[in-house]
């Protein structure tokens, strides 16, 4: 676990998302939870430490961020999109998931349950807890429900998803154009550090990188489709794995992310 500031935690070394959390002078907020039950629960433990959890925000609709919910207190905030999201999920297939890759998991979901949030945005959501503030951005980009959590009196930005560092991104249900715009408006704020959804804490300065990574794979897929290429002939052909390489615990997605990344791009680009 990193500290980022005084009051401000980011955990980097999980399988799955960076969670967070915030310490405030009337408990903690929560930014996303761990992916795989151990850590949640032990997690839980460090949290405990500074104060009782008021609030857990969700950043996205994906599991990574928001599967841990169930072992922690605290008011639910997600966007709208988000919400939908987890009220659809199956505890059967995270089952099925957790039995093949970490069934080591699996005890610690006896009567487990999604929990999903019970205050929603769809565009910004402020937030008044003790002595900070949080400002909750819908910014598209990884998906239409991407949400910053921007917290001013630290300086930081949770950039969920939007922000890979150094990792290779997911576009398997990107909005590409939008994500390029939300990257422009999150360098307009006033932060010293981001913490990524993927990868380590990092600077704005990172923001041209990122966008860079993105436009290439918008331009890869172009090309590919300006030269009467086949989905299958794209996907065959197209791999960004050489500027960034995956996740430690996700390298063996690499060749199957890059066709899902094409897939998505080829589809949105043919509109």
């Amino acid at each position: 676990m990193q500290k980022v500031t005084d009051n401000i935690y980011a955990e980097t070394g999980f399988r799955g998302c960076n969670p967070g959390f915030v310490v405030t002078s009337d408990g903690v907020v929560m930014i996303d939870t761990p992916q795989m039950p151990v850590d949640a629960v032990k997690w839980r433990e460090e949290i405990a430490r500074h104060g009782p959890v008021r609030y857990l925000i969700n950043t996205e609709p994906h599991g990574d961020h928001f599967t841990g919910n169930h072992f922690f207190e605290g008011t639910v905030i997600a966007h709208e999109g988000t919400r939908e999201a987890i009220l659809a999920s199956s505890i059967d297939q995270l089952k099925e998931r957790l039995q093949q890759t970490a069934p080591e998991n699996l005890p610690l979901l006896e009567g487990f349950s999604y929990h999903p949030p019970t205050i929603t945005l769809s565009e910004r959501l402020t937030l008044y807890v003790g002595n900070h503030t949080f400002q909750l951005i819908n910014q598209p980009g990884h998906t239409p429900y991407q949400v910053a959590v921007y917290i001013p009196e630290e300086r930081v930005v949770f950039t969920s998803d939007n922000i890979f560092h150094k990792v290779h991104p997911f576009l398997h249900q990107a909005v590409p154009y939008q994500w390029l715009d939300s990257l422009d408006r999150l360098s307009q704020l006033e932060a010293d550090f981001l913490v990524p959804g993927h990868g380590s804490v990092c600077t704005p300065s990172y923001i041209p990188e990122m966008k860079a990574m993105i436009q290439a794979w918008i331009d890869a897929v172009s090309d590919a489709i300006s030269k009467g290429m086949t989905l299958e002939e794209a996907q065959d052909k197209i791999s960004l794995l050489d500027r960034y390489p995956m996740e430690s615990s996700n390298e063996a997605m690499g060749p199957m992310l890059q066709r899902m990344n094409v897939a998505r791009l080829y589809e949105v680009l043919k509109k």
